[in-house]
């Protein structure tokens, strides 16, 4: 799952859950085609992208998530608008075109230090609407994937149980586990394993290697305890394993798996 940008602590967080050194701040070519639209029309094109990784606050002022820096050249012309030269050493733009103006839609380092000193010379626009990225021809949700970062969904028979306040919320032996560098192993479950009331929520959140997630909230009783657990009924292409189940917020709830419960993780979703 994915957070804000301005979320504090993230990065050193997700360093602590990567074990010694991070791999990150990066600045690296990459061998895909990346282009970005603003309302229906392209405003850069680029096949000599560099892919910037970092999580949480970094070296460079805005680095928060992966992302695609393209040569200025690779622009559209006019498409970047009343340059403001910040004393962060950032030169920011408002991007124009199809009829849009976002205003501090893309930005540029104009010194960037080693290990990214590949960056000059190139922008980055926001992953906001009207804006859209693509990757080749697919569009991109929320930030780059990260070709450093892997998720392995695989099947299991161990004994999961899911319990707050020593509530039953839910209890399988034919879990999915899924597991992604750097964060929690998440236990996915079969709907019918679910043994409380869930009711929808009105929050979704986007995640790059997942796809559009629904919340779902949890009714004890008399209480509703709110985002507990979240579904995709659409995931991405590669992650169709997991369409449908149900994984409970680890960082919320106690899990116990063969008879051992687990320590809550301490993650940016904490």
């Amino acid at each position: 799952m994915e957070v804000s940008d301005g979320r504090t602590g993230m990065g050193e967080r997700l360093a602590a859950l990567a074990g010694g050194r991070p791999w990150w701040p990066l600045a690296e070519p990459t061998p895909r085609w990346i282009r970005v639209r603003l309302g229906d029309e392209l405003i850069a094109d680029s096949r000599r992208a560099l892919l910037h990784v970092q999580y949480g606050p970094g070296p460079l002022p805005r680095s928060f998530l992966p992302t695609y820096y393209v040569p200025m050249d690779d622009v559209a012309p006019g498409t970047l608008v009343d340059p403001v030269e910040q004393e962060t050493g950032l030169t920011v733009w408002a991007v124009q075109a199809a009829g849009y103006r976002v205003g501090d839609a893309a930005w540029a380092h104009r010194e960037p230090a080693e290990p990214l000193q590949a960056l000059a010379g190139t922008v980055t626009f926001a992953w906001r609407e009207p804006l859209t990225w693509f990757e080749e021809d697919e569009p991109l949700l929320m930030h780059a994937r990260d070709p450093h970062k892997r998720v392995d969904v695989v099947s299991s028979s161990r004994s999961v149980r899911v319990e707050l306040d020593g509530v039953l919320l839910a209890e399988s032996r034919r879990p999915l586990l899924l597991f992604e560098t750097t964060l929690p192993v998440r236990y996915y479950l079969r709907p019918e394993d679910v043994r409380i009331e869930l009711v929808p929520s009105t929050t979704q959140t986007v995640c790059p290697y997942n796809g559009v997630a629904s919340w779902w909230s949890a009714r004890i009783g008399e209480r509703v305890i709110d985002d507990i657990a979240w579904s995709y009924p659409s995931p991405i292409p590669e992650n169709p394993r997991i369409a449908g189940l149900i994984c409970f917020r680890n960082e919320r709830v106690d899990v116990t798996v063969d008879g051992e419960q687990l320590e809550r993780p301490v993650t940016p979703w904490s």
